[in-house]
């Protein structure tokens, strides 16, 4: 399992339902990792096999897995399959997979320790939509979804979080660098067990914003979207 300690930041390219050959070759002949930080490419499953790593700053995830170890589940990768392909994190209760596959909190909670057990980190995702900002849920939601969607075996050591408030993925809407501070305050404070996990941001992140959001004292790191899709952005968020 990769050794998180070792990173003063984490960095996530999630490319969602994006990407081709051509584009995978691309990318790679343009990135450029910085040796102090990790960087994790998630692709689209198809390309799994195609990512590169080098075990030591660059590293490969999955957008998703099953919660289904083996059997009857056409369409589904386990645990085990992503571990086989030599994918080192996974995505796991991404808002997108919230909002339109239905996913719960208890099946974030299976999908991660099962990963866990294959070795894998799980990026576990949570944030609040903008009506339950509206409502001043935000607090209640994320303890909510810290409280249920995070298995007991998970420590700072084999898991990571990633504070994504619905509302700004994708939208161009940024919460202000208070209250991205505050959330991330609020999950490290959540328990004990939090406090030296490293916790990602992730919302409309982009090389125009990245560098203070990282260097806000309880962000370890960024997960991005559409950014990560632009090699020479990514490049620029990432060093």
């Amino acid at each position: 399992m990769v050794n998180l300690d070792k990173y003063s930041s984490i960095f996530i390219a999630n490319w969602k339902l994006n990407g081709n050959s051509s584009f995978l070759k691309d990318y790679y002949e343009k990135l450029k990792v910085n040796s102090n930080n990790c960087t994790i490419i998630c692709s689209p499953s198809i390309y799994l096999k195609s990512l590169k790593g080098n075990n030591e700053n660059l590293f490969c995830g999955a957008q998703d897995v099953s919660s289904f170890k083996e059997g009857a589940y056409t369409g589904e990768l386990s645990a085990s399959m992503l571990k086989d392909n030599n994918i080192d994190f996974c995505l796991v209760g991404h808002s997108e997979r919230r909002q339109h596959f239905a996913e719960t909190n208890d099946k974030v909670n299976t999908k991660s320790s099962n990963l866990i057990k294959e070795n894998i980190i799980p990026v576990i995702c949570i944030g609040e939509t903008l009506e339950q900002k509206e409502k001043n849920l935000t607090e209640e939601i994320l303890t909510s979804q810290i409280k249920d969607s995070v298995p007991n075996l998970a420590n700072h050591q084999n898991a990571l979080i990633a504070y994504e408030p619905v509302w700004a993925i994708g939208t161009g809407l940024t919460p202000t660098l208070d209250e991205i501070n505050q959330a991330h305050e609020l999950i490290k404070n959540f328990d004990q067990k939090f406090i030296d996990f490293k916790v990602l941001y992730g919302g409309s992140v982009k090389s125009s914003n990245s560098k203070e959001i990282t260097n806000l004292s309880h962000v370890d790191g960024c997960l991005i979207g559409g950014a990560s899709l632009k090699v020479d952005e990514f490049n620029t968020i990432i060093s």
